[in-house]
């Protein structure tokens, strides 16, 4: 009986306390923090604010110009921005005047130079050898990071020694490697798309190796040691534990490839000469390149070809800082 009384008693008290001390808090004086003078603020805040400011609209300056070109259906640089316009008044420039989708249209519907093949090419290419290479780079990585074996040292010092030099050095090279090599097998060969991503594939893998092998090594030896204990093998291992610990920096390798990849010009215009079955850069670069510069289909097509670099950082961008800021501080 006594057990029953003491249970409601007990939480009143419990309940009268809480209240007591909520009104005690509100009768209590609030104090507000103290105003910051305009000149303090001006050196502690202020002039962070104003180099943010001047970094966006350094950023924007391009994006808005390429809009306002994009939509102008005459596509010249001096229609977008005529030079009457100067001072001040040439700001206007960065803001559509008219709004005409015929730049698109046009780009779509142009049999002599297909877009929408430019477009697949570029984003095959750009996405099967940011994957394969940022897994072929991670088991590489892992060889060289965890396993003790004859030649280590000089691989690894061959990897630095090999991205001295860039790989436009080659082009001649790679080059008349493709020739021959259309000669034994046509669909690896010069003006293929395969053969493209094979060079693509190869050129990458040394950087990226190099990279993971730097996180890695970070990683604790512990986790593996305690996993053979279990029975686990160097692929469970490598599956199972070290890839899901170094998420973040295969997106970060996965990322740069597929901007480098997505961006390049030099090598592709060279082995897909075809104007009819090359990538975007050297597509859009015909716009520009011959005597009828066609500026408004550059842009129109400058627009659609950043929507996919736009989706991927947005989906990683979460994995790029946290692998950005890892790789800074773990070295």
């Amino acid at each position: 009986m006594s057990s029953q009384v003491e249970g409601p008693y007990v939480e009143g008290q419990i309940e009268a306390t809480e209240e007591l001390a909520r009104e005690d808090a509100s009768k209590a004086p609030t104090r507000s923090a103290p105003r910051m003078s305009p000149g303090r603020w001006v050196t502690t805040l202020g002039w962070r604010h104003a180099i943010a400011i001047i970094a966006v609209i350094f950023a924007l300056f391009p994006i808005l110009y390429i809009i306002n070109i994009a939509l102008n259906p005459v596509g010249s640089l001096s229609a977008a921005c005529p030079p009457s316009k100067s001072g001040p008044e040439a700001i206007t420039c960065l803001f559509p005047s008219t709004f005409s989708l015929d730049n698109f249209t046009a780009i779509f519907n142009d049999p002599l130079k297909p877009f929408g093949v430019w477009f697949k090419n570029t984003l095959t290419l750009a996405l099967a050898v940011s994957f394969i290479s940022t897994l072929m780079s991670a088991a590489g990585a892992f060889a060289f990071s965890r396993l003790r074996f004859k030649g280590r040292r000089p691989g690894l010092l061959a990897l630095v020694l090999l991205q001295m030099f860039p790989q436009i050095l080659a082009i001649t090279a790679i080059f008349i490697l493709m020739t021959s090599m259309k000669q034994v097998f046509p669909a690896l060969g010069l003006g293929t798309v395969a053969g493209l991503l094979l060079i693509y594939l190869g050129g990458s893998l040394g950087v990226n190796t190099y990279l993971i092998k730097g996180f890695f090594d970070t990683v604790p030896v512990e986790i593996d040691e305690s996993a053979k204990i279990d029975g686990a093998s160097h692929v469970r291992i490598f599956f199972g534990l070290v890839l899901r610990l170094a998420l973040p920096v295969l997106v970060v390798v996965f990322f740069v490839t597929f901007t480098f990849i997505f961006n390049e010009l030099a090598i592709a215009k060279v082995l897909l000469a075809d104007i009819r079955n090359t990538t975007l850069a050297v597509g859009l670069n015909t716009y520009v390149s011959g005597n009828t510069q066609e500026w408004g289909k550059f842009a129109a097509g400058a627009l659609v070809a950043a929507i996919p670099m736009v989706v991927i950082f947005s989906l990683t961008q979460k994995y790029l800082t946290t692998g950005l800021t890892a790789g800074a501080v773990k070295g």
